[in-house]
């Protein structure tokens, strides 16, 4: 019979699964969309000519009929390289008015897993195009609560953001790159243009400047005598790194991306690298601060570089770049006076390379270096952009911090709010036999926290963990990681964060057993059902182990399709229903909300249904899960051999009939725990208890003699 109804009950889901599968295979997919045609965003405004998209970064300029500049067309992508939550390309096309002011924003390319199946077109859509009007110089907080412009998508706040940011950012480099030089009217580097450039070609036009001294060179100028004057003494090499399209092509984009967000708008970043037995650093830096070795020249200044803008680099990521025994980045910063767009030198002291007497006065070789007309923008071409009416927006951009800085301040109430929950669960484990030791103690306790997890975490802060994590970080890892992405979500972070370090030591059952939303709404859902006499349906332990592998080959079935299209990945992923259920709070389509409604059903008959055949996330974090320190969960002898207690108690029934606790699947509720204390409960415990109470006495035994025996009279 029993078996009979878990048939019944499992093809239940199953065919509500396969519905939904179908329903997602059918739903209609985002095609390859070509960029839009930027007049579009101006309709029903009458427009001159829409000129093709030139320079660097590529703009369409928008005219009136009489030839006036009123806007600069651009592509969020092609500006600022903009990716959204989930690591993948996000592309925008918007237009801004030569005074700042947005002309209108449609979104045309994206790869967001909240986006893809969830949150509708039409939404998005509509808080894209809300930023028509927008002024960017006015947006002092990208993401806070009081910044102006629309309000964030329910549902998709961290994207929202992102989305945000793309736009403004992107916005301000086109008013920076069409209209900006300073004040003086000099030329400035082209911060904005990103293309890749092999080794041969950065050395061909220039980028990069070499010198070579050899030995018998060295020797002449320090008065010694070499045997090999031939050989290497020193290959120095030289490269101003500001340009992204210089400093993405020799460093990547993360290690360039990286340096830019430690410099001020307009510091510049030096590379020297070099081969052979002289060192440009030598040690003394080390003690001085000051590297004593090279130093810039540019007019009259000499600029010393300091250790405090100093950073090794390992290697060069430029195609064909050589190995190079010594890889410097230097910050060199505007307040020195220093101007990358003029020619400079740098000076190499050898003086030091004397071993047998140390030399007083220096011993100076140089290399010339001036940057490729390419990386530098003229001042006539700026000044020609100001007759055209742009000169309002001439002003350099302000600096910002990155987006993650403002949405981590932004909710840092919320933080600190978890934070304390998080403590709250580390003392719990930490002295789980305290918490443990008085059964109803212990479940007020669980049930409070439950409480808490699923209305704080769930339903308020939106902080639930997802496979589609699992899966944008396994992409990071195999294509540029990037810590920004991730520091999007602070609530996420932290709680990813927190579960890593407790999967060393207690397993991958932390967040399943008290941090997950919707596990903790299908734990108090059967609860309810329990006390209102809902009967049981209790699985076959056979059946029931064979259905644990589901959630794995879900999971590797998840993980395998990402790696040929990351779209299908995050529509297959749909099998979980913490979108449905926890962040759109039920507000999508029907298909999905019968799908959870399947699920939770089948919850109020088998405790955590979908924790225990279904769940990806659970099958991702029981695979790392095993590395894990400790065995906290303590066991009798007697447990499976004697008694059958916790086994038939357990939530998610992850102890086997002989005994042993499956840590795969466990989601350390501690409710085994309870029942290894609690004397009313464990066999264990009651034998100990009736070996320690004394045995009474056999009758006309052991009994005192009367007084005065023998005495009786006869």
């Amino acid at each position: 019979m029993r078996m009979a109804r878990s048939r019944t009950l499992l093809r239940f889901v199953v065919l509500n699964a396969v519905a939904l599968a179908i329903w997602l295979c059918g739903a209609p997919r985002a095609a390859a969309v070509e960029q839009a045609d930027v007049a579009a965003l101006f309709a029903p405004q009458a427009i001159g000519t829409v000129e093709p998209a030139s320079g660097q970064p590529p703009v369409a300029v928008v005219r009136a009929d009489d030839g006036r500049i009123i806007a600069f067309g651009f592509s969020t992508r092609e500006v600022a390289g903009s990716v959204g939550y989930s690591g993948r390309p996000l592309d925008i096309v918007a237009a801004v008015t030569p005074d700042g002011i947005i002309a209108g924003a449609k979104i045309v390319a994206h790869e967001e897993p909240i986006l893809v199946i969830g949150i509708p077109r039409e939404a998005i859509a509509t808080y894209v195009a809300s930023f028509k009007g927008f002024d960017v110089r006015s947006d002092r907080g990208l993401a806070g609560a009081a910044a102006p412009g629309p309000k964030p998508v329910a549902g998709a706040s961290v994207t929202s953001a992102v989305i945000r940011d793309a736009i403004v950012r992107s916005a301000r480099a086109v008013l920076h790159a069409r209209g900006a030089t300073d004040v003086a009217g000099r030329p400035r580097l082209d911060r904005e243009s990103r293309r890749r450039s092999s080794w041969p070609a950065l050395v061909a036009e220039g980028a990069v400047r070499r010198l070579l001294v050899t030995r018998g060179e060295a020797a002449r100028l320090l008065g010694t005598r070499d045997d090999e004057p031939d050989k290497t003494f020193i290959e120095l090499w030289l490269a101003v790194a500001t340009p992204a399209a210089i400093g993405e092509s020799l460093l990547g984009q993360r290690i360039y991306e990286r340096a830019v967000a430690r410099i001020g708008a307009d510091d510049d970043l030096i590379l020297v690298a070099a081969n052979g037995l002289y060192s440009f650093r030598g040690l003394r830096w080390q003690r001085s601060g000051v590297f004593d070795r090279i130093e810039i020249v540019q007019g009259g200044k000499s600029i010393r570089l300091q250790a405090a803008d100093h950073e090794r680099i390992d290697s060069l990521h430029a195609a064909g770049a050589p190995e190079f025994r010594e890889i410097s980045l230097f910050r060199v910063p505007r307040s020195s006076g220093f101007d990358a767009t003029a020619p400079f030198r740098l000076d190499l002291d050898l003086a030091q390379a004397a071993t047998a007497t140390p030399l007083l006065a220096p011993i100076v070789v140089s290399l010339d270096y001036r940057i490729p007309e390419a990386y530098v923008i003229a001042p006539a071409a700026a000044a020609a952009a100001g007759d055209d009416g742009t000169a309002s927006a001439a002003a350099q951009p302000a600096a910002q911090p990155p987006l993650w800085t403002d949405i981590w301040w932004r909710r840092r109430y919320e933080l600190a709010a978890l934070a304390f929950m998080l403590a709250g669960l580390g003392a719990i484990l930490i002295f789980q036999n305290l918490f443990t030791a008085q059964s109803h103690v212990y479940r007020r306790i669980r049930r409070g926290y439950l409480v808490v997890t699923f209305v704080f975490l769930g339903l308020f802060a939106n902080a639930q963990l997802s496979v589609v994590n699992v899966v944008t970080f396994v992409h990071a890892l195999l294509s540029g990681f990037r810590w920004e992405l991730f520091l999007l979500d602070p609530l996420v972070f932290v709680l990813w964060s927190f579960v890593a370090v407790s999967m060393l030591f207690w397993g991958r059952g932390v967040f399943c057993g008290w941090l997950c939303p919707f596990g903790a709404l299908q734990e108090l859902l059967n609860e309810c059902a329990r006390r209102l006499g809902v009967k049981q349906v209790a699985v076959p332990f056979g059946l029931h182990e064979r259905l644990w592998m589901i959630k794995y080959v879900l999971f590797l079935g998840i993980l395998a399709v990402s790696l040929h299209s990351i779209m299908d990945a995050f529509r297959m992923a749909e099998v979980e229903p913490f979108k449905t259920a926890i962040t759109m709070k039920f507000m999508r389509d029907w298909p999905l909300v019968l799908y959870v409604a399947a699920l939770l059903a089948a919850g109020l008959l088998i405790e955590r249904f979908y924790c225990r055949y279904l769940c990806v996330l659970g099958a991702a974090l029981a695979i790392p899960a095993r590395m894990r320190m400790f065995e906290w969960l303590k066991r009798y002898r007697e447990c499976g051999a004697e008694c059958q207690v916790c086994a038939r108690t357990c939530t998610v029934q992850a102890i086997h009939p002989l005994g042993q606790i499956n840590p795969n699947e466990c989601i350390y509720c501690l409710k085994c725990q309870a029942n290894y204390l609690d004397g009313n409960v464990c066999i264990h415990i009651k034998k100990r208890m009736a070996r320690r109470q004394p045995r009474p006495a056999a009758p006309g035994r052991d009994q005192p003699a009367a007084a005065g025996g023998g005495s009786d009279g006869h």
